[in-house]
């Protein structure tokens, strides 16, 4: 199984628009990142959790040539912004592209994307299958097994998923222990945060390093980094061991 960072970034990404932080005037690629986002490679398949405002050019950067699935955590807009340009996807494979999400995502999607469920679709519009999922029930997505983990983000419940040994959480700030018990055995465990202050609805620094911690995978990556966070490099040499910064395009077989 190959997991690919196509995005480490937070809703603005990094460097935000009109911030002259050094964080955001960093000339260092690491420190560059689009709207979170993974790829799972595994068993021939290529799966995608959530297409973000920058899901083209993540796509186009990873020379991505077909993608078998799509899984959705929650339905804001830095994780379902780029959903119409599946329809790339849909001219080369000549197939609607299965998604598979729960129903709250669901009815924010048709509410986002109108035309694409229109009753009279206007040609070249994106071509979708919905597979409805829930937080309580493992589910096959285009033949990989996936267990999902619910999580709150804020007041808003979100969905983490487990594909084999590598867990993805993103925008959580609360997990129930009943759901951490999901996670326990995952050699790769994928956490976000933030920043180090408190959040109202992420996980901060700290935070996150004390679930992991806890969890005790053999390795963890942050993700979903604001630039309130701090550089890389800086950040890298604080971490604990066996913990690391994510970075966009990182490989992680």
């Amino acid at each position: 199984m190959r997991l690919t960072f196509l995005g480490t970034g937070t809703s603005g990404g990094v460097p935000m628009i009109a911030c002259t932080c050094p964080v955001c005037l960093s000339t260092d690629s690491k420190d560059k990142r689009l709207r979170s986002s993974v790829m799972i490679e595994t068993e021939g398949k290529t799966l995608i959790v959530d297409t973000g405002p920058d899901f083209r050019q993540q796509m186009l950067r990873e020379n991505v040539m077909r993608v078998d699935g799509i899984i959705f955590t929650h339905p804001h807009k830095d994780h379902t912004g780029g959903l119409d340009d599946i329809r790339g996807y849909n001219y080369v494979l000549r197939r609607d592209i299965p998604l598979y999400l729960d129903a709250f995502t669901e009815q924010e999607i048709r509410d986002q994307y109108s035309y694409i469920f229109s009753p009279n679709p206007y040609p070249g519009i994106p071509r979708v299958h919905l597979n409805r999922i829930d937080g309580d029930t493992p589910f096959v997505a285009e033949g990989i097994p996936v267990i999902p983990i619910k999580a709150m983000h804020h007041q808003m419940p979100v969905l983490g998923f487990r594909f084999g040994d590598v867990t993805y959480i993103t925008d959580a700030n609360y997990i129930a222990p009943e759901e951490i018990e999901k996670i326990r055995g995952s050699r790769i465990l994928v956490l976000n945060a933030l920043r180090r202050e408190q959040h109202i609805s992420h996980f901060t620094l700290q935070q996150a390093i004390d679930l992991i911690q806890d969890i005790k995978p053999e390795r963890a990556y942050l993700t979903h980094i604001s630039h309130q966070l701090g550089k890389y490099d800086e950040v890298s040499n604080e971490l604990p061991e066996g913990i690391f910064l994510a970075y966009d395009g990182l490989k992680v077989e």
